[in-house]
């Protein structure tokens, strides 16, 4: 749906049916968002994600790759699906960087948004779901059918996740973070719910708090834990990332989850809360910060930090083991950031007086890892390494 009519369709369904879920306006307004073909990107997009820094990023994630498939025991076909993908700029990366397991390799590009599925074509040769989920090929016409080996990488793009079994890895970069959330806050004898309402000249989207259903509450007495919660306190329940984890986990028999995205624990939401500078609740547009998460549904981008606790809980119920836990900026130094970054300062500090293309991609090196682990921006992002199913061996260590 378009973003010019998002705000007038969720006007006429509370007007209809009475004050909505957070989540049911969050939900809206991002995929109005995301369909209209803004996000991530520089000149007229609206933020950066580490892919968009450059192209170093996806060079450290193909390591990653490699080795989780030698985890796996050197699968074949062996998936890589980039959820919530949009123009396609991760995948592209990996694949330029040719990893070990390509000839294995198929990718999935899996975006729900038409227009930056259309904009991945500038820069991945899709092929046909059938073509890169397979190719299949039978010896006689009443035997099972086989994958072709050694025939990657192919890849297609996606709305939804595969509806097929795979082995292979599910890389969610900054997705989960867009996924609908319902919001509570603490009060007296209990918890609230926070919904969206109509303000009563019907100019505006207002909030409305009721009371929270029992299973609403009793998953925010579960995420508050052991927490010190004070009246007024609010937390986000992740409405859409459970099912999206039982999605991944119903497609993902074998294989591992890589979660990076904005994350804290428990005490950590409730001391910055959801406003302000250092809020969990954000909304970006044209690369500023945007205004209050209920202006203008599907014209900026609603975010929310995932809350680590209720992501390990989720997790398990699904089915996947935590492997490892760690922040951007270590997990890719332990896949050798370090290494590049030194080599392409030498081919600057040897290239710099004549200022040659190979100097300039050795600068550009240099500037994209400190962008990635930069302790207050995407460095910080929070990297959780999931694996589910037999036959894996270890997962990376911590780095250092």
């Amino acid at each position: 749906m378009a973003a010019a009519d998002v705000g007038r369709r969720l006007a006429d369904q509370i007007r209809r049916a009475g004050p909505i879920t957070f989540a049911e306006f969050h939900g809206a307004a991002v995929d109005a968002f995301f369909g209209e073909g803004r996000g991530a990107g520089r000149a007229g997009r609206d933020f950066i994600t580490s892919p968009e820094v450059g192209s170093l990023f996806g060079t450290l994630v193909a390591r990653a790759l490699d080795e989780a498939w030698r985890r796996l025991a050197d699968p074949d076909p062996f998936v890589l699906v980039d959820a919530g993908g949009g123009r396609g700029r991760l995948l592209a990366d990996v694949l330029r960087a040719r990893p070990a397991c390509s000839r294995a390799l198929r990718a999935v590009l899996v975006e729900r948004s038409p227009a930056l599925r259309d904009e991945a074509r500038a820069v991945l040769d899709l092929e046909p779901a059938a073509v890169a989920l397979g190719p299949f090929a039978r010896d006689a016409l009443d035997e099972p059918a086989e994958p072709i080996l050694r025939s990657g990488p192919v890849v297609t793009a996606l709305r939804d996740l595969p509806a097929v079994a795979l082995t292979g890895v599910v890389a969610a970069n900054e997705l989960l973070d867009n996924l609908a959330v319902r919001l509570v806050e603490r009060r007296d004898g209990g918890w609230a719910e926070v919904r969206v309402a109509l303000a009563h000249d019907d100019s505006r989207f207002e909030e409305l708090l009721v009371e929270a259903p029992a299973d609403l509450a009793g998953v925010a007495d579960e995420l508050a834990g052991d927490a010190v919660v004070r009246h007024g306190d609010r937390l986000p329940i992740p409405a859409a990332a459970g099912h999206w984890l039982a999605h991944v986990a119903t497609t993902l028999p074998r294989g591992e989850l890589w979660i990076i995205d904005y994350a804290d624990e428990t005490a950590g939401l409730l001391s910055r809360g959801p406003n302000g500078p250092s809020g969990w609740l954000r909304t970006y547009r044209s690369h500023g910060r945007g205004t209050s998460p209920l202006d203008a549904p599907g014209e900026q981008d609603v975010t929310c930090d995932v809350a680590l606790p209720w992501l390990r809980r989720a997790a398990a119920r699904a089915g996947f083991t935590v492997q490892h836990e760690t922040t951007q900026a270590d997990w890719l130094r332990g896949l050798g950031l370090d290494e590049l970054v030194g080599a392409g300062r030498q081919r600057w500090d040897a290239g710099a007086h004549r200022g040659d293309l190979e100097a300039i991609r050795g600068r550009s090196t240099a500037l994209e890892g400190a962008a990635l682990t930069d302790p207050a921006g995407l460095g910080a992002h929070h990297v959780m390494l999931l694996g589910r199913g037999e036959g894996r061996g270890p997962a990376r260590p911590p780095a250092g």
